[in-house]
């Protein structure tokens, strides 16, 4: 009779979100680290969203010229066009312009929220 070894385990099944939506409004806070610091230092904040996201470092410095926030504008609307997410470019618009740190911790989040599955079955090994 023969026997059969397993050699490899079963791959947990992962989930990322893929939904045409935000995953978060512009006001929610998911973490107060990232609240606080898109708060106090805004700037450096913002910087590192941007090239989390694959862009220029210092590409949000540029909106300080501006009455518009071309950068924040152009971040969301990225992202949006990245990951699918239907919104408006006047929303976008309105967000960069009255609530420019509330959009990039949405931003923020919808990052690490795109980038970083969840993992829905873990097997522990016994």
């Amino acid at each position: 009779m023969a026997t059969k070894m397993v050699i490899q385990q079963p791959k947990p099944l992962v989930v990322a979100p893929g939904s045409d939506q935000w995953s978060t409004s512009i006001c929610e806070c998911d973490t107060v680290n990232d609240c606080c610091f898109a708060l106090w230092c805004f700037p450096c904040f913002a910087c590192i969203t941007a090239r989390d996201h694959g862009e220029c470092l210092c590409l949000p410095l540029l909106d300080a010229f501006g009455l518009i926030p071309p950068i924040t504008m152009s971040m969301r609307v990225s992202v949006r066009r990245t990951y699918g997410i239907e919104d408006s470019l006047c929303n976008d618009c309105v967000y960069a312009c009255c609530c420019g740190p509330c959009s990039w911790c949405q931003i923020r989040r919808e990052l690490k929220a795109r980038h970083h599955p969840v993992t829905l079955f873990h097997n522990r090994a016994k």
